[in-house]
């Protein structure tokens, strides 16, 4: 997480990487997206509001949507967003969500399925199963997004970029991808569980 001051809207801008997320009422919250996604959560009532940037390690299919290992990394990043909503005066029943990424944009393994794809329908499911309405989504595709995300008033702003642009930050979501595919391969190999939650 970086953060800087925003000359252009004269606020304080938070820079979120892969695997991290932020919640404020005031600050831009900025990622830019690759495969991964990012869910904007927005307090209607309170104006508080977060963003998150994960990815699943695997393809996780409708059957097993919340059961699968991968499907962990998924809801631990959900939950930690909402919960630091909540913790700061937020309300479920106010939530409104936004969702981006998801592009094909990283190389994955053919036996990890597509990825892009089980990110999206996870973060689908599971939006539905928590009834947070999804007012907006920009999905898919082959391009990488930079979001820029107002709290406050909701707006998001986005920009698709070539894979040039940016570059360091796609990188760092490959990083991301090379650390969480190793970290589920080392579990299933020790036969041990991912525990989330204490």
């Amino acid at each position: 997480m970086y953060k800087r001051h925003s000359t252009r809207f004269n606020r304080t801008m938070v820079i979120i990487y892969p695997g991290e997320f932020h919640v404020s009422p005031t600050d831009i919250i900025a990622t830019v997206l690759g495969s991964c996604i990012s869910v904007c959560i927005k307090d209607s009532k309170t104006g508080l509001g977060g963003m998150n940037h994960f990815m699943l390690p695997g393809d996780v299919r409708s059957e097993e949507m919340f059961l699968s290992e991968s499907a962990k990394y998924g809801m631990f990043a959900m939950e930690q967003l909402i919960s630091a909503i909540i913790k700061k005066g937020g309300s479920q029943k106010h939530f409104q969500a936004k969702v981006f990424g998801g592009g094909h944009v990283l190389n994955f393994r053919k036996t990890d399925g597509n990825v892009p794809e089980s990110n999206i329908d996870f973060v689908r499911a599971f939006l539905k199963m928590e009834q947070i309405e999804i007012v907006k989504e920009d999905v898919g595709g082959y391009a990488g997004r930079k979001i820029l995300y107002f709290p406050d008033t909701g707006k998001v702003l986005l920009k698709r970029l070539k894979s040039t642009v940016d570059s360091r930050i796609i990188e760092a979501e490959q990083a991301y991808k090379t650390k969480l595919f190793h970290d589920k391969e080392k579990l299933q190999a020790e036969g041990g569980e991912l525990t989330l939650f204490e």
